[in-house]
């Protein structure tokens, strides 16, 4: 990545009347310095000063630092008021921008910098304030300098301004962050946490066998060769009939291409749960989001086959489906949460679902969106989002994402950090997590294996077939509720050789927990076929907790909502510890798996007999 020397800000005749004035006297912020433009993009040319910019000052929210105590407040099994989850109207109200700052960025665009009041507007929940100038005008309100960038060597452009930009003292600490400016975005967002066998190099693990036979003449396969729900219900003693369909909602997330095609789910039922062929999952449509074909059938074909078929046919399943967008994980939370439609508003057109989708108890992501490191185009990005995860789960949503399929390097392209720049499988450098798994309000899950030659009543592995994904968060500190989970496994079980450099000791640990995630077997495509990856791992997981609120609301409790500290409360019978295996990266053998929790299985895999009677006695 070429390095560009900071430039000396160029001060020209705007119709901002004092703008150069303020510039020149108040004292300023500098926000958002890079070294170098963000990796996949290039620096193509001096932005046009007269170019139009719809600049959007994103202010911040009141009461985020009492976030932490108003979900341990509902999710604490200790607290009163366990359960007793939020309403909507109530998490919006609590988080809306105050009127002071408001007032303070509104006065200094039209009070100090001489803006006509009608140029500038606040969205309906104040959470934004926007006005549309030239280029020119912005660099001299921000301080900075706009050029256009693309996206390797295709037209993707986009407009920003990678050194940085800055604001008077006084707005600072008012405004989160201000578009468009460092963030370009990633040409490449949204990433599944597994691979199909059918899928030439689509993953790390020697192809499987592709099956079309009948069941009748399916090969008689084990456990540790391929996993059936009938592994899954053994490994785990998961044998649950739903009774709450009424009340209780579960739901995978699916992004662009990835789709799923009913034939392969009947005939997956067909062979492994009759009693679901021609059972549909409901679809919802977020941005323009479709099911229709061209698209890749593998992740929502493997979530889908594993939360029907391990809830069967008393359990209704939604698909949320989201559309091609510039942050697809953005799109997801704004279709719950109307006010960050606005809060993150990076791609050019604006989001259009805003609230207005049906929300579900349970809802999987087995997909990845940025890496989990510092970095001013980053940082925000995840922080924002992340919180967006808490205060939703405030509501009694429980999110659960994969962890990842590169151990301890992001993404199973192994990018680490190598001179605090990410670079694509080094000879070595510092690990990287990934978001969401890498978000305290989001339960990550890890994956595991049956050992070769045994069977769903040994103990399980920690995947060989690929690095599980799972270590420590750059971004989002070390929770209480963890810590001497966490403090335990560091003192005791981690390799000492790794100096401070390597991982940061002090960030939110994942994962929380762990199921199978390879051999799995499904139907795609026509025919049967092994995947894997911690994509399936998530889903699974997924489906017991949906099977827990079932219980709940059976005896007229609440859904268990943001389930972490919750799982680290419970006496470690609940689960299964798996204490064999690593997860490389980096140039390293990565962690080491070990008795009680451990960056590559978590606290293990769930017992759910004992597991679902640990939720029960709850209140």
């Amino acid at each position: 990545m070429v390095a560009f020397p900071k430039l000396i800000l160029c001060l020209a005749t705007l119709a901002v009347s004092v703008a150069s004035t303020s510039l020149r006297t108040s004292p300023r912020v500098t926000r958002g310095f890079r070294r170098s433009v963000a990796r996949g993009w290039s620096l193509h040319r001096r932005a046009d000063p007269d170019t139009v910019l719809p600049l959007k000052f994103t202010l911040v929210q009141s009461n985020l630092e009492n976030l932490d105590s108003y979900l341990l407040d509902i999710a604490d099994p200790h607290s009163p008021n366990y359960g007793n989850h939020w309403s909507y109207a109530k998490v919006a109200e609590t988080f809306r921008p105050s009127k002071e700052s408001v007032d303070t960025v509104h006065s200094w665009l039209v009070d100090d910098l001489g803006i006509d009041s009608h140029k500038v507007q606040i969205n309906g929940n104040g959470d934004t304030v926007q006005l549309n100038i030239t280029v020119a005008e912005a660099e001299n309100i921000l301080g900075a300098e706009y050029y256009i960038y693309r996206a390797g060597e295709g037209e993707d452009e986009r407009i920003g301004c990678h050194e940085g930009y800055s604001l008077p003292e006084h707005v600072s600490k008012h405004v989160d962050f201000v578009w468009p400016t460092i963030h370009l975005g990633r040409p490449s967002l949204s990433r599944r946490d597994g691979f199909v066998s059918s899928t030439p190099g689509a993953g790390q693990a020697s192809p499987g066998p592709r099956i079309k036979k009948a069941k009748s003449k399916l090969p008689l396969l084990g456990c540790d060769e391929a996993v059936t729900l009938d592994c899954l219900r053994d490994l785990y003693n998961f044998h649950y009939t739903p009774v709450s369909r009424k009340k209780n909602s579960v739901a995978v997330a699916e992004f662009e291409e990835e789709i799923f095609q009913q034939s392969d789910l009947n005939l997956f039922f067909q062979t492994y749960e009759p009693s679901l062929v021609d059972f549909e999952p409901k679809v919802v449509s977020i941005e323009n989001g479709t099911v229709v074909p061209p698209g890749d059938f593998g992740e929502a074909t493997l979530d889908i086959e594993l939360v029907m078929g391990l809830l069967g046919p008393k359990q209704n399943v939604t698909v949320f489906q989201v559309g091609e967008v510039e942050q697809p994980i953005d799109a997801l939370l704004a279709a719950f949460d109307a006010s960050y439609c606005d809060i993150n508003p990076v791609n050019e057109q604006g989001l259009t679902d805003c609230g207005n989708k049906p929300r579900a108890n349970v809802v999987s992501i087995s997909y990845h969106f940025e890496p989990d490191y510092i970095d001013p185009g980053i940082t925000p990005i995840v922080q924002r989002g992340c919180r967006e995860f808490g205060k939703l789960s405030l509501t009694g949503i429980t999110w659960v994402a994969s962890s990842g399929d590169g151990g301890v390097a992001y993404s199973q392209a192994e990018e680490c950090l190598v001179d605090g720049e990410l670079e694509f499988f080094p000879d070595e450098g510092s690990f990287v997590g990934q978001f969401p798994a890498s978000c305290p309000y989001v339960t990550a899950v890890g994956a595991t294996s049956v050992a070769p030659g045994k069977s769903a009543k040994d103990p399980e592995i920690a995947t060989t077939a690929f690095p599980s994904g799972g270590g420590f968060s750059n971004n989002f500190p070390l929770p209480k509720w963890q810590e001497a989970v966490v403090r335990n496994y560091v003192e005791n079980f981690a390799n000492k050789s790794y100096g401070p450099d390597i991982y940061n000791r002090s960030g939110r640990a994942y994962p929380d927990v762990s199921t199978n995630g390879f051999p799995t077997l499904i139907a795609e495509g026509g025919g049967f076929v092994l995947t894997g990856g911690t994509s399936a791992s998530a889903p699974i997981f997924a489906s017991f907790v949906a099977a827990i609120n079932d219980a709940r609301l059976a005896r007229g409790k609440k859904p268990v909502g943001w389930i972490n500290p919750a799982l680290y409360s419970f006496s470690s019978h609940v689960y299964n510890d798996v204490t064999n295996g690593t997860n490389p990266g980096c140039g390293t053998d990565g962690f080491s798996a070990a008795p009680g929790w451990d960056p590559i299985t978590g606290l293990g895999t769930p017992n759910f007999p004992k597991l679902l009677q640990a939720f029960l006695e709850l209140r």
